[in-house]
Formats: structure tokens, C-alpha cells, sequence
């Protein structure tokens, strides 16, 4: 096929040898699978920040260090100059993030290094060396759901350990392979010391995975374990290996009205990216 343009200096710089065929076009990124010193590869383009659509990204990029203090300026005034660190910032956060889980035993594509915008990284395949499935587009027995469920928040744990939270997770960007889940995206992933909205978010990433399991393993959608991982995560309790249970306590503080309808009307518009992301995924295919 053809060379994209923002592969091509890959290419002549002996990166890559072969651009095989395009994998998906996203909102954040073009992905292409490539061959490189004779394996085969995944290349993600990174869309400009223009062309880009992913929403409150402030929000996601909060309490992130810059430790050039011209970078940081820069970024913060709005330049040329701050704008293109921000583009690399974003980019290589995804990296970091990448290196940074694979030291903590979590599962996720192994990172080759990211070039002028374009992130060379393993393929995850399944049994016949094609492109592993999304969680979204696997059905399982009661038992399978139960068990990868278990791995994924096995996963989750390490990371906040590590002090990450993925911030987006999903049935979409979870790859199954034979020996179970990889989780994949993480330009956006958080700083959970932080990030004021980390706790909102390590919430929802546990309730998005476990409501997709629990449509296999009805048992799951009573659970709370996204609220016992924070309870121990901000008691100090927690630790990479930490035997989780599905309880935790209830808060019995008065309601603040104004915080449950802010939560209400976030689950609503969570609710409807959900829907806008299978119609998204339905047109894909």
C-alpha cells in the first residue's frame, strides 16, 4: 500500500520496512499495521491537537509535571512554541505510561519508542497471529468473564500502585489475546496523587469493564470494587497484590444535593458517549 506521509520518514529512516494496511481510524489517532526487522508491528499516528476531538482534556491532564520550566511556560501562555510542547507532551505521556505499567505487571502493548508524533509499539494477535479483538466484540461463559474480570481489576490495582489511573477505560480499548486482557490508549492516563478528578475517575473505569462483564456474570453488577480500591488506596492500604472482596462500606454523611446532580447529569452525558461509540463502532465495520 501506500505510505502515509507521516510514516514515510520512518520508512527512510529504516524504522520501518513495510506499511502492511491501515487497522482503525479514531478519533485521536490512525493506526497502521507495519513490519519492522521482519515482525510485525503497530504504528499509531497521533492526530494534531485540531484534528483531535477527545473532550476535557484538561481535566485528564491535570497535575502533570513538566520539568522544563520554558516548556511550562510556553504551555501555559499559549505560543507556537507551547502548543507544539503540549503535542509532545500528550503523546509521550502515553509512552511514559506504557513503560511505566509494563514494570508494574500490567498488561499493555510494549512500547518501541515515539517519533516526530508516530508511536511504534507491539501488536497484540490472537491464537492465529491476527489482530486480537476488543473486549466490546468478545462473549464469554459466565466462568471466563468472572476470571478476566478479576485479571483486569488485578491490572487496575497495579496501576494505581503505580500511580496511574488508565482514566478512559473500556470494553473499546481492551484487547483480548489467549492469555486474556491488554489494555491499551493511555495518552490521557492520570496522575491519581494528583489529579483532583482522580477519584471520579478510577470510579468509572472499574464500573464501565465490570457492567460489560456482569452482561455475562450477572453476580458482578451488585459489586463495589471500584470504591473499595480508592477506600484503600487513600487509607494506604493498598498494594499491588491485594486480595479485593467486591465490599465497601457505605458512606453515611448527608447527601450534598448539588454534587448527586452533578454526578447524575455526568452519568447521563457518560451514557450517551457510550451510545455515540457503538453507533461510531457499528459504522466502523
Amino acid at each position: 500500500m501506500k505510505v502515509p506521509p507521516r510514516l514515510q520518514p520512518l520508512v527512510e529512516d529504516g524504522l520501518i520496512d513495510e506499511v502492511l494496511y491501515p487497522l482503525m481510524s479514531g478519533k485521536e489517532a490512525d493506526i497502521f499495521v507495519v513490519r519492522c526487522g521482519g515482525r510485525t508491528r503497530c504504528a499509531k499516528i497521533y492526530k494534531e491537537a485540531y484534528k483531535r476531538s477527545f473532550k476535557k482534556a484538561a481535566t485528564y491532564t491535570e497535575g502533570r509535571k513538566v520539568r522544563n520550566s520554558r516548556r511550562a511556560r510556553a504551555m501555559e501562555k499559549g505560543s507556537s512554541y507551547g502548543r507544539k510542547q503540549q503535542e509532545e507532551t500528550w503523546q509521550n505521556a502515553e509512552v511514559d505510561a506504557l513503560y511505566r505499567l509494563a514494570r508494574a505487571d500490567v498488561r499493555v502493548p510494549e512500547p518501541l519508542g515515539c517519533f516526530d508524533g508516530v508511536l511504534l509499539m507491539e501488536l497484540i494477535t490472537d491464537e492465529e497471529g491476527d489482530v486480537a479483538p476488543r473486549l466490546a466484540d468478545v462473549t464469554m461463559s459466565a466462568e471466563q468473564a468472572l476470571e478476566d474480570h478479576a485479571q483486569l481489576l488485578r491490572y487496575v490495582v497495579r496501576m494505581l500502585c503505580a500511580g496511574l489511573i488508565h482514566g478512559d477505560l473500556s470494553e473499546f480499548n481492551i484487547l483480548v489475546d489467549p492469555d486474556g486482557p491488554v489494555i491499551i490508549d493511555l495518552p490521557q492516563a492520570v496522575d491519581a496523587a494528583a489529579n483532583n478528578n482522580a477519584r471520579s475517575m478510577l470510579l468509572r473505569d472499574v464500573r464501565r469493564v465490570t457492567d460489560y462483564y456482569a452482561l455475562f456474570a450477572p453476580e458482578l453488577a451488585t459489586s463495589r470494587y471500584g470504591e473499595e480500591i480508592w477506600s484503600l488506596f487513600e487509607e494506604g492500604e493498598l498494594t499491588p497484590e491485594h486480595t479485593l472482596t467486591g465490599f465497601a462500606a457505605e458512606d453515611d454523611t448527608p447527601a450534598d444535593l448539588d454534587a448527586v446532580m452533578l454526578e447524575i447529569r455526568a452519568a447521563l452525558q457518560e451514557e450517551q458517549e457510550r451510545l455515540q461509540r457503538l453507533r461510531e463502532a457499528d459504522e466502523d465495520d
